[in-house]
């Protein structure tokens, strides 16, 4: 058997380099790049095999380890699962730093591969800088903290473990049901250690992303539930995006007459002026889809895990007899609500419900029911532009004048706060796959770093990332990162004053306003920080607008700038756009504010319309 002898930092890059993968009869590498903070833990060796390969698989500098790591996620994400970045740190709190990261990817079903430096096997010189010693178990390091939120975890202890591991790590963050995050610990001496690999581990190889179809049993089952309805919806969720589904579940739509809603993940599945389309969902949806999953008595889920703000807490579904199908190509996910579940990829399992479904067609009145509510949706939408009594302007006017200026391919981001909602209720999607907000894990700081890793896997239009006051001081470095590599990015920086979303939840469950905005919070000096001057300080060019009537022309001076471009724009704290169904929070059940009493009446009430699983 021929070897070659490395390292088994050497040898893990080879291995790497050598996967490809084919995305519409073309081969592309399955890691296309990495991003990599070097420490005592991974410099030596990791980046020692890494800098020779420059030309294959290049290394972008970050300067925060979960913000590189974000900006892996949201690459994945625009790349629709088909490729995946890598992101490397040194030990201690560069390892910690990804765990969020990881989170983020797991609650998104998003690929992500980690290698994080750990401590020596040997033990001889615990405890290195920057090591957690466990005092009673010596085989724990910080990077044991990965076990929760990744899908696949190893620590290499011996070089030749990589032979194994590295294939079961790669069919995870390609595989359809189980995707999610990889992580893979490299102790320090391990990485440095020699091996005689053989050498047909470093053959190249082309992978595909498989497509399994669905049992016809189930198919069956659920075209036999599904011909009976007389008011059926389909949800799209993410799902529908990675597998490729759209045209089919479009078609599916037409054909049969059925109104398609949206979650977060699956928003700008179909275009806003599709027949079908009815609006997103749940807690950040529309009073149009709302009132079509109320009525629905059989609800058609594809791709989506169905969270909490898609199924307003499992409360939007107000018809007794309502029953489920849940296309999902994830067990754990289609089994949910005691679904008929159609176990399978989604553009597959579509085209086996559609073979057996003959002729069936809803009621055409239950088609024109969604179209009225999503005409009202629309024209709620339109009124909050002509408002002229907004100073500073409201969420849902800037979000619907940057709307009508964006190009058809600009893709919109956003994660966290205030603008998720609005962001998913008043944006209408011109193209299909041009949206994404992080709403598994609603993450403050993936904005900045997402739109980054979103710059990078997208070839057309420009990157539009909204981002609120908060989220953009918990995480801003990378608007350095994306001027240093050369990576636009528009930045919406919506200044509200505060953490003004969750002032508006205190709020509505009878508190007081305490610690969110600025102006309730402990404070010795009320300063704003300015926005425009910070972005500029990172090497983006910036400026603020103080007026709606001003945005169409910085947008303009944004869209034909030669690198990161930073709006910034005074938002109400107070003016949300409303149609979202409820949310059940924990309210206090004994509380001296008669607010909180009442809010807790409205909890127990509303709690009534929620379905337990059957």
């Amino acid at each position: 058997m021929d070897t070659i002898r490395l390292t088994t930092a050497q040898a893990i890059v080879r291995w790497l380099l050598a996967q490809r993968i084919e995305i519409d009869g073309v081969e592309e590498p399955v890691f296309p790049g990495a991003f990599g903070i070097f420490g005592h833990g991974n410099v030596t060796c990791l980046a020692e095999a890494l800098e020779p390969v420059q030309d294959r698989l290049p290394t972008w500098r970050g300067h925060n380890e979960q913000s590189m790591a974000l900006a892996a996620v949201a690459f994945a994400k625009a790349r629709r699962r088909r490729q995946v970045m890598i992101a490397t740190s040194s030990i201690g709190p560069g390892s910690t730093n990804m765990v969020t990261a990881a989170a983020v990817a797991h609650a998104n079903r998003l690929p992500l591969l980690l290698f994080s430096g750990d401590y020596f096997t040997h033990r001889i010189v615990d405890p290195v800088l920057q090591q957690v010693e466990n005092f009673g178990n010596p085989t724990i390091s910080v990077a044991d903290a990965f076990k929760p939120v990744t899908r696949y975890w190893d620590r290499i202890v011996r070089p030749e473990q990589i032979v194994p591991s590295l294939p079961q790590a790669l069919a995870v963050l390609l595989d359809p049901a189980d995707c999610g995050p990889a992580f893979i610990a490299l102790p320090q001496d391990v990485q440095a250690q020699a091996y005689d690999y053989p050498a047909a581990f470093f053959t190249p190889r082309t992978h595909r992303i498989r497509r399994p179809g669905a049992d016809p049993r189930d198919v069956d089952e659920a075209a036999r539930v599904l011909a009976a309805a007389e008011q059926p919806m389909i949800i799209a969720g993410g799902g529908v995006h990675y597998s490729d589904a759209v045209a089919e579940l479009t078609a599916f739509a037409h054909d049969r007459g059925i109104p398609v809603v949206e979650t977060v993940a699956g928003k700008a599945t179909l275009v806003h002026t599709d027949p079908n389309y009815a609006g997103p969902i749940g807690v950040t949806g529309s009073t149009a889809a709302n009132a079509v999953a109320e009525r629905a008595d059989v609800v058609v889920a594809v791709g989506t895990r169905l969270q909490d703000f898609t199924t307003g807490s499992w409360s939007v579904f107000r018809n007794p007899d309502v029953r489920f199908i849940a296309i999902n190509a994830a067990r754990w996910d289609a089994v949910k609500q005691h679904a008929v579940p159609v176990i399978g990829d989604a553009k597959v399992s579509m085209a086996q419900l559609d073979d057996r479904l003959g002729d069936y067609a809803a009621p055409p009145a239950w088609l024109a029911f969604a179209q009225e509510q999503i005409g009202n949706w629309h024209d709620y939408l339109d009124r909050w532009q002509h408002r002229d009594d907004m100073t500073p302007p409201a969420y849902a006017q800037i979000v619907g004048a940057v709307n009508d200026l964006c190009d058809d391919d600009d893709y919109c981001l956003s994660a966290a706060g205030g603008l998720p909602g609005e962001l998913v209720m008043g944006w209408r999607s011109k193209s299909v796959g041009t949206f994404d907000c992080e709403y598994g894990y609603s993450t403050m700081g993936y904005e900045i770093a997402g739109a980054w890793g979103a710059r990078m896997a997208r070839e057309a239009g420009d990157v539009i990332a909204w981002v609120g006051d908060g989220s953009y001081l918990m995480m801003n470095s990378d608007v350095y990162s994306t001027v240093f590599t050369g990576q636009k990015v528009i930045l919406m920086v919506c200044d509200n004053g505060g953490f003004a979303v969750i002032n508006r939840l205190q709020l509505a469950q009878g508190g007081e306003e305490f610690n969110n905005l600025l102006a309730s919070s402990r404070h010795a000096r009320p300063a704003r920080v300015d926005f425009v001057a910070h972005a500029q300080a990172l090497g983006a060019l910036a400026e603020k607008v103080t007026s709606l009537e001003d945005l169409p022309a910085a947008f303009a001076r944004a869209k034909a700038a030669d690198r990161t471009y930073a709006i910034v724009v005074d938002v109400d704290p107070y003016a949300w756009t409303e149609g979202g169904a409820w949310w059940e929070v924990g309210v206090p059940e004994v509380s001296q504010r008669e607010q909180v009493r009442v809010a807790r009446a409205q909890l127990e009430a509303e709690r009534k319309h929620q379905r337990v699983g059957v």
